[in-house]
């Protein structure tokens, strides 16, 4: 099985450059509609325009444009070195939440919004 997570975009052209920023990789696809990265063998993070989802699903779909600022899920990074990349992420633009701290649950884990509002956790064990 092959995972896609896909994030509904206000700017495609931007969100694409932040996480190729965030990530250190360029996407395996950048068409007009859709951007892609490869996060492992069977994981992809998808960028699509908020108008384009619309336009593919139609009006039986909330509006996106209407969450947006509305957190409803969270893009949770397991990395070597998840400081490394909480700071890319800030230095492309992202607003911090939480700094890297020891979790409950044994993991140092920071946290950012994206352009979006988007939740991204970078994690270390």
């Amino acid at each position: 099985m092959k995972a896609h997570l896909i994030f509904y975009v206000q700017d495609q052209k931007k969100s694409t450059s932040f996480y190729a920023s965030v990530l250190n990789k360029a996407p395996i696809l950048d068409v007009p509609g859709m951007s892609e990265f490869l996060l492992s063998d069977s994981c992809v993070l998808g960028l699509m325009p908020e108008s384009g989802i619309k336009k593919l699903l139609g009006e039986k779909l909330p509006d996106p444009v209407e969450a947006r600022g509305i957190p409803r899920a969270e893009l949770y990074l397991v990395v070597d070195d998840a400081r490394q990349y909480h700071t890319r992420a800030l230095s492309a633009g992202a607003r911090c939440i939480s700094e890297m701290v020891l979790r409950d649950w044994g993991q140092e884990v920071s946290y950012c919004l994206d352009p979006d509002d988007h939740v991204i956790a970078f994690a270390q064990a």
